[in-house]
C-alpha cells in the first residue's frame, strides 16, 4: 500500500502493534530523545508522542527503529525500486534480463513529480512559526534545538523546473547561539553534498538563493533525502518509487512546497554570510562542535492541518538512522560490482560510525599463475577512496574473494579472516594529509586527516590467540591486557595529554617483544581495556573512531623502507582520548530520572524498557 501521510503511516503501524502513543506531556528539551533512546534500545514500537510541551503539534520518533518496521513500510515497493534503480545504473540490464526489468521504466514514469494548483494541496491549511514547533534538543551540550530528519530542496539559479532539484538531509539548528529565533535557522551541510554546488552557483548569480525545507510526509520522503542514487535518477522520483506515490509539489511566492510534507520552512540562504552551528551530538557517538554554517532568513513556515513533527535521535551507533544504510543496501547490493568493478561487498561499518572504517572484498582474477598478493585488490581500494561518498573512509579494509569463505556482513568473522592473512610487512598503504569526515575529530584539523589501506590477499599466515598467558609483561605505565576478538588485545596506556604523549605508543611498540605476542596481530591502545573487551562494537567504536591513521598507527619492530612502512611484529592502534577529540556523549541524570515516570506502573510506556 502507499502512505499519502506521515499520519497514514502512524495509524498503519498502530493497528498492526508497531506503535505506542505517549499521553503524558514530554518535554522536547532532552526528554523526549531519552525516552526514544530508551525505547530503540529496546528494538520497540514507534513512539507517538501526544503532548509536546510548548508546541500544539504531536510528535513522531523511532518509525524506522528496526530492520523488520523499515523494510515493512516499504514491501510493497523494494522490489520494484530495486529494479528500477538497477536499469538507470546500467541500462544494458533490460537486454540481458528483459524479464526481470520490462515493468521497469513504466514504474519509473508513473513516478515522476506531480505538480499541483496552490488549493489542491494539504499544505494550504495553516501558517506556524519556529518557536511552535517541537523543539527537540537530543543531548545537554546541544547548541540548541535541531531539525534530524529535514528534506532540503534547492534549484539552480533561472529554474523551477522539479526535476533539477537536490534534496538532501543536512540538519537544521532552529533555535540557540546567534541565531535570531523565528527568522534565522542554520543549515549544516558538508563535503560531497549537492547543495553546496548550488550555493556556488547563486553566489555568482543576481538571484537570491531559495531553499525549502520538508518535515515529514511519507516514509519514502526522507529516505528520498539520504540515497545515493545513480546520476539521472532525481530524490524526489524516488520518493514516488519507493513510497508507491508521486511527490506532489507547488510553488508560492517563488518557493517549491511539498504538498505531503506535515511542514515546509522556506526562506533564503545567505550567500557571504555564516553564524556559528552546533555543537550538536553526533552519530559518530561524539559531538560535533561548534562551527561557522550558512544561515538562512525564515520565509514562512506551512504546515498541515493534522501536522505530525517526525524527528529521530542519533548518537553512538547502532540508532535509529542505522535503518537508512540497512535499506539503501538492500536497494543497491547488486550494483556494488558496476560501481566499482571487481568488488563484491562493501560495508560501512555503522558501529564504528560509518566513514571511519569500510570493509570490502575485492578479487584478483589477472595473475592467476603465481603467488597471490594484493595487486588487482589495491587498484579497487583506490577507486573506492576516489568516489563520493566513500572517499571519506579513514580505514579502508579489503580482502581478495577465494582465499576462504568471508563476509563483510559478519564483521567478527571478517577480522579473524583478515588478521590470519594480513601481512604488515607489505599491506599497509597510507594517503596523508587529506580528507575525511567532518565529523570526525581523530584528525589533525577540521576535515582534515588521513587514511589507510589494509589489503589482505594470500593463504593463512597465523593461527590468532583466544586466549592470553597470564605471564604478559608490559612496559611500565601500561597495564591490564584484555582480549578482545581472536588475535586483538586492547592495553590501558597513560592518560594522553599532548604531543609528547605520542612517544609513549611508541615506546610500547618498541619495548614489546614480538616472540610474546605471536597470534596477536593487532594491539589496541586506550584508556579502558574492560570497555574495549566487552563487545564487538566497543572495540570497533574505539578502535576507529579515536585514531587518525598516520598519527596513531605504531608497529612492533618497525621499518621504513624508502618510503613504504611496515612492521614485523603487533600493529597498534593508538586509540586513546585525546584533548583534540569531540566529548563523548553522555545523557543526563536528571532527565533519565524524570523520564522514568513514563515507564512506572501507570506511564504509557511501563514494560517498554
Amino acid at each position: 500500500m502507499s502512505y499519502k501521510s506521515l499520519r497514514a503511516a502512524a495509524e498503519d503501524l498502530e493497528r498492526t502493534g508497531q506503535l505506542v502513543r505517549v499521553k503524558e506531556e514530554v518535554d522536547p528539551d532532552l526528554e523526549m530523545a531519552e525516552v526514544h533512546r530508551r525505547i530503540y534500545d529496546a528494538g520497540g514500537p514507534a513512539i507517538l508522542f501526544e503532548r509536546v510541551k510548548g508546541s500544539p503539534f504531536q510528535a513522531l520518533s523511532n518509525l524506522y527503529g528496526t530492520f523488520e518496521r523499515t523494510e515493512w513500510l516499504f514491501r510493497h515497493s523494494i522490489e520494484k525500486v530495486q529494479k528500477v534503480i538497477e536499469l538507470k545504473a546500467d541500462p544494458t540490464r533490460l537486454l540481458k534480463n528483459p524479464l526481470r526489468y520490462v515493468s521497469a521504466p513504466f514504474t519509473a514514469l508513473t513516478a515522476l513529480p506531480l505538480k499541483k494548483r496552490l488549493g489542491k494541496a494539504p499544505i494550504q491549511y495553516g501558517t506556524t512559526t519556529i518557536d511552535q514547533l517541537p523543539l527537540v534538543k537530543s543531548w545537554p551540550m546541544d547548541g540548541g534545538a535541531f531539525v534530524t530528519l529535514p528534506q532540503v530542496l534547492t534549484l539552480p539559479p533561472g529554474t523551477k523546473e522539479a526535476m533539477q532539484s537536490n534534496i538532501g538531509m543536512y540538519r537544521i539548528q532552529l533555535s540557540g547561539n546567534e541565531y535570531e529565533l523565528n527568522k534565522e535557522i542554520g543549515l549544516h551541510y558538508q563535503l560531497h553534498r549537492g547543495i553546496g554546488v548550488h550555493h556556488t552557483q547563486y553566489n555568482a548569480s543576481d538571484e537570491p538563493f531559495r531553499c525549502s525545507v520538508f518535515i515529514g510526509g511519507a516514509p519514502s520522503h526522507a529516505f528520498s533525502a539520504i540515497m545515493p542514487l545513480p546520476e539521472g535518477l532525481s530524490e524526489l522520483t524516488f520518493a514516488g518509487l519507493l513510497g508507491g506515490r508521486r511527490f506532489r509539489y507547488l510553488f508560492e511566492d517563488d518557493y517549491f512546497l511539498s504538498g505531503d510534507a506535515d511542514f515546509v520552512i522556506t526562506g533564503t540562504i545567505r550567500k557571504g554570510e555564516k553564524k556559528p552551528e552546533g555543537p550538536f551530538g553526533d552519530h559518530l557517538g561524539y559531538y560535533s562542535l561548534e562551527h561557522d554554517f550558512p544561515v538562512m532568513d525564515v520565509h514562512k513556515v506551512h504546515h498541515r492541518k493534522d501536522a505530525i513533527w517526525h524527528f529521530s535521535v542519533v548518537g553512538r551507533p547502532p540508532q535509529e538512522d542505522s535503518s537508512f544504510g540497512h535499506l539503501i543496501h538492500q536497494l543497491v547490493k547488486l550494483l556494488t560490482p558496476q560501481e566499482f568493478p571487481g568488488v563484491k561487498e562493501i560495508n560501512a561499518v555503522d558501529a564504528a560510525g560509518v566513514h571511519p572504517l569500510l570493509i570490502a572484498i575485492g578479487s584478483e582474477r589477472y595473475m592467476p599463475f603465481r603467488e597471490r598478493r594484493p595487486e588487482e585488490i589495491l587498484t579497487q581500494a583506490n577507486r573506492i577512496i576516489g568516489s563520493g561518498q566513500t572517499s571519506l573512509a579513514k580505514y579502508l579494509i579489503i580482502a581478495a574473494e577465494g582465499d576462504g569463505p568471508v563476509s563483510t556482513h559478519d564483521i567478527g568473522g571478517y577480522f579473524r579472516h583478515v588478521l590470519e592473512r594480513i601481512d604488515w610487512t607489505r599491506d599497509l598503504h597510507f594517503q596523508t594529509k587529506t580528507t575525511i569526515d567532518t565529523l570526525d575529530y581523530s584528525g589533525t584539523d577540521w576535515n582534515a586527516g588521513s587514511k589507510v589501506v589494509m589489503a589482505c590477499c594470500g593463504p593463512k599466515l597465523r593461527a590468532l590467540s583466544t586466549e592470553l598467558s597470564g605471564d604478559i609483561s608490559l612496559p611500565a605505565g601500561f597495564s591490564n591486557a584484555r582480549l578482545a576478538l581472536p588475535g586483538i588485545v586492547g592495553i590501558e596506556g597513560p592518560k594522553f595529554t599532548g604531543k609528547e604523549s605520542y612517544a609513549e605508543a611508541e615506546q610500547l611498540a618498541t619495548q614489546l617483544n614480538t616472540k610474546d605476542w605471536e597470534g596477536i596481530p593487532l594491539i589496541v591502545l586506550c584508556d579502558d581495556a574492560n570497555f574495549l573487551a566487552e563487545t564487538l562494537n566497543n572495540f570497533l567504536w574505539v578502535a576507529f573512531t579515536r585514531s587518525n591513521p598516520s598519527h596513531d598507527i605504531y608497529g612492533v619492530d618497525s621499518f621504513t623502507e624508502f618510503k613504504h612502512w611496515g612492521c614485523r611484529g603487533p600493529l597498534i592502534i593508538d586509540a586513546r582520548i585525546k584533548p583534540h577529540h569531540a566529548p563523548e556523549l553522555v545523557p543526563d541524570a536528571t532527565v533519565s530520572q524524570r523520564v522514568d515516570r513514563l515507564f512506572a506502573k501507570s506511564g504509557s510506556l511501563y514494560g517498554m524498557s
